[in-house]
């Protein structure tokens, strides 16, 4: 059976929503919120303000002003830096050596091809389709932070 998460039982400090598109971040965040996944989301518009956050809360003097996520909900399909080009700068800066984070592919529509891509990123732990469900936050809490509940 699942566990259950109860009221102020935050198992989550941060979320890092990353997505160009408004309506997946407000839905995510609104699930999320309802269902008290986390102390406190961050939304990110493409990749490369996510490597920037990133760096900022992971570089070699990280800034206290940036806290580490838990968790990345990251879009494959981003303008300005794209999920791909983020996962590859993210890999080639190790900028969670230390204290690896979870990252969860969103899409609206992934092909074959970027699907066997993914394949290529030990960090990515799995992709769900855009938006989550009830079912799918309890599975992804379940699956990668039950002992924190």
């Amino acid at each position: 059976m699942d566990a259950l998460i109860t009221p102020y039982n935050y198992p989550l400090d941060l979320v890092l929503l990353v997505d160009d598109d408004d309506t997946t971040n407000y839905l995510n965040e609104r699930l999320m919120r309802e269902m008290q996944i986390a102390k406190s989301y961050k939304v990110l518009k493409n990749g490369q303000e996510a490597i920037e956050y990133m760096s900022k809360a992971y570089g070699a003097a990280p800034d206290p002003a940036f806290q580490r996520p838990d968790l990345i909900l990251l879009d494959i399909k981003m303008p300005v830096m794209d999920g791909f080009s983020f996962l590859d700068e993210y890999q080639k800066r190790n900028l969670d050596e230390s204290n690896p984070v979870i990252i969860l592919m969103l899409t609206s529509s992934a092909s074959f091809y970027d699907l066997e891509r993914l394949k290529g990123y030990s960090k990515v732990k799995k992709h769900y389709s855009k938006a989550l469900t009830k079912y799918e936050v309890r599975e992804i809490i379940n699956e990668f932070f039950k002992s924190r509940i």
